[in-house]
């Protein structure tokens, strides 16, 4: 490990930053890697989303979850639905995936990669 990745992230901090990047750009969301860099099985991604933005429908990697951080997302599968809301934690079902916010939100994405 290089020095730069014992450096710790105010995750408050980082939550108000993400925000103000979504609400200055055209897709309504902000993104910032926290860990994970080449080689890592690990990786966690800040991601914030202003109301009624989305992922839209994606594939799921081998393991993830889902931490709210600030604010009420939905998360939806195969013909159902979860409403997660900030201190939720939640594994991402093995199944192609959306992410909608119900209000301005960040969350924290972490996912296995595959070996």
């Amino acid at each position: 490990m290089t020095a730069d990745l014992l450096t710790p992230t105010n995750l408050a901090d980082l939550q108000e930053k993400l925000l103000e990047k979504a609400r200055e750009s055209n897709s309504q969301r902000a993104a910032q890697a926290l860990y994970g860099g080449q080689g890592a099985l690990l990786r966690q991604t800040a991601i914030a989303l202003l109301e009624e933005a989305e992922l839209t429908e994606h594939d799921t990697p081998p393991e993830a979850t889902l931490q709210v951080l600030v604010g009420h997302l939905r998360l939806t599968g195969q013909g159902r639905s979860w409403e997660l809301s900030a201190g939720d934690i939640m594994p991402i079902p093995p199944e192609r995936h959306g992410v909608l916010a119900r209000e301005e939100s960040v969350f924290l994405l972490t996912v296995r990669r595959s070996v």
